[in-house]
């Protein structure tokens, strides 16, 4: 089990620019619960960046949303290689299939163990919010989006994982199928005053926790807002002002 100081809301600081990443991540110190850190920022600036974003926010806690997916010992390897960041949590493919995803949980406990840290979280990405029914048939995926995330949810938490990445729309599913026990990691959430983007599966932020999210990751209503601390400010008022 483990703590976050309420709203749990993690912003995903998506850019290559460690300047403007920088400003966002000490801008919502004290507001959200961490940072989530992706492939784009991760690219373009390695460890040494996650380390200068994390200081700049005040050692808030780090989601480091990196979706290994490879084969069993890359993703172990590769799973290792990033404990000294200390992420709060980690992301790897659930479609990588069920070695994989059992030699990623077992490579996270085990460095976490020799390096003397708290064991990160790691969590399964299911089925990106930006693809929906029809994209998923494209892939040659024939069952429902939300059919395929209860799938690949029950792959994860057969194989260890501590949770899974989920839209808004399959958590209630989930939280009665998985339990009160796995984590639900939320992205694609948006306050109703904000704009939809690319996001095609989504729910405010106070919605989304009410059916059983563990976790938000709020990017763009948050990081392209004029005032980026007054946009995060809102949306937690909006969760804590939101009936039960």
């Amino acid at each position: 089990m483990f703590f976050l100081a309420p709203p749990p809301v993690f912003c995903a600081i998506d850019t290559v620019d460690l300047s403007r990443a920088c400003v966002l991540a000490a801008a919502v110190t004290g507001v959200v619960a961490g940072l989530k850190i992706g492939l784009e920022f991760f690219h373009a600036h390695g460890a040494g960046g996650v380390q200068t974003v994390r200081q700049a926010g005040d050692a808030l806690p780090v989601f480091l949303d990196l979706k290994f997916h490879d084969i069993p010992t890359t993703v172990a390897g590769a799973v290792r290689g990033v404990m000294p960041l200390r992420p709060f949590m980690l992301t790897v493919h659930a479609s990588g299939g069920q070695a994989m995803l059992r030699v990623a949980a077992a490579a996270c406990a085990e460095e976490a163990t020799k390096a003397g840290l708290p064991r990160p979280l790691l969590v399964a990405v299911t089925v990106l919010t930006s693809l929906d029914d029809a994209v998923l048939a494209e892939t040659g995926v024939t069952s429902t989006a939300a059919d395929q995330v209860v799938r690949l949810a029950d792959l994860a938490q057969a194989c260890g994982l501590d949770g899974v990445v989920c839209s808004a729309h399959e958590v209630k599913r989930l939280r009665a199928y998985c339990g009160s026990d796995f984590r639900l990691v939320v992205p694609g959430v948006r306050p109703t005053w904000a704009a939809s983007d690319d996001q095609k599966r989504i729910l405010t932020p106070a919605e989304a926790l009410a059916a059983g999210a563990d976790i938000l990751v709020i990017g763009r209503p948050i990081t392209t807002a004029l005032d980026p601390a007054a946009a995060a400010r809102r949306i937690a008022r909006e969760i804590a002002e939101a009936p039960p």
